[in-house]
């Protein structure tokens, strides 16, 4: 098979990883430089992709596109691609609804052929290997196998019916996710009452429990900016087959507390517990 030209949008700490790993097996990987910070530009730079000025530039030389943006830009950006009538590969691989998922498949059939797709795990950098679940018609999931076949980032077909990957994303966001704010809430009413350090006592007894690991409320914080969204289509998501989304939501209002510490690697957990105890 012809290595194809790959389009990324848009370059953030997983899309950048994933591309990268995609270029092995890719003629070029291309990102759109309009409208996009300083820091994408470096992180682009940094994982070798190739800038365009434009997004009509990147549709129209890319075969395989693949969107990865924070959820609530998924259908604005779908709908800039539409326009332009691209006419490849789409992997729609966004933390949205599958509601959603179909809905970005309907925007974009008459020309392209659109993959449902959902990352799970980290970026794949420092030996961290997610995997891409994919849904969507067997000859264009096959391509996105093979463009990653041999990379660190697994791929796994989970039929034909697109909207099942995001399904499988947000079902595991809801629980990963939900559990590591729960952790934030537990350690920061024990510290309140000063017995935070008897939680983490107790907590490392049970080492399979996230409450084990309250170091992670900072990591937590600096990516609420990403898992409040998900968390909000994850609700959605239960919503639409009758189950109650109001833990999930919950979940969301307690991360939006974190607002403005976005991707802040200096942050303490006494910073996090800070911020989570103000309204």
């Amino acid at each position: 098979m012809d290595q194809p030209t790959v389009g990324i949008l848009h370059p953030g700490s997983m899309g950048a990883a994933v591309a990268a790993c995609a270029a092995s097996n890719a003629a070029a990987v291309l990102w759109c430089e309009a409208g996009r910070s300083a820091a994408s530009a470096e992180r682009a730079a940094q994982f070798g992709l190739t800038p365009v000025t434009t997004l009509s530039e990147l549709l129209d030389r890319s075969d395989i596109v693949i969107s990865l943006c924070p959820p609530a830009a998924a259908e604005d950006l779908v709908c800039d691609v539409a326009g332009h009538r691209f006419a490849g590969v789409y992997v729609e691989a966004n933390a949205i609804n599958p509601e959603r998922a179909q809905r970005i498949a309907a925007l974009l059939e008459s020309d392209a052929t659109v993959v449902d797709g959902g990352v799970v795990g980290s970026p794949p950098v420092g030996g961290k290997t997610p995997t891409l679940y994919l849904s969507g018609p067997v000859d264009a999931t096959v391509r996105i196998e093979a463009l990653f076949a041999g990379t660190a980032v697994r791929t796994a077909v989970l039929g034909t019916e697109v909207g099942r990957a995001s399904a499988l994303k947000l079902a595991y966001a809801s629980f990963q996710k939900t559990s590591r704010v729960l952790v934030a809430l537990a350690v920061g009413m024990a510290r309140e009452h000063g017995v935070d350090q008897e939680l983490i006592e107790v907590a490392s007894r049970r080492t399979d429990s996230y409450l084990s690991e309250p170091q992670y409320v900072a990591k937590t914080a600096a990516r609420a900016w990403r898992w409040g969204p998900e968390l909000e289509e994850a609700a959605d998501a239960l919503a639409a087959v009758g189950l109650p989304p109001e833990m999930l939501r919950a979940a969301a209002s307690t991360l939006s507390r974190w607002h403005g510490v976005k991707d802040d690697g200096e942050l303490t957990l006494t910073d996090a517990l800070d911020r989570l105890a103000q309204p």
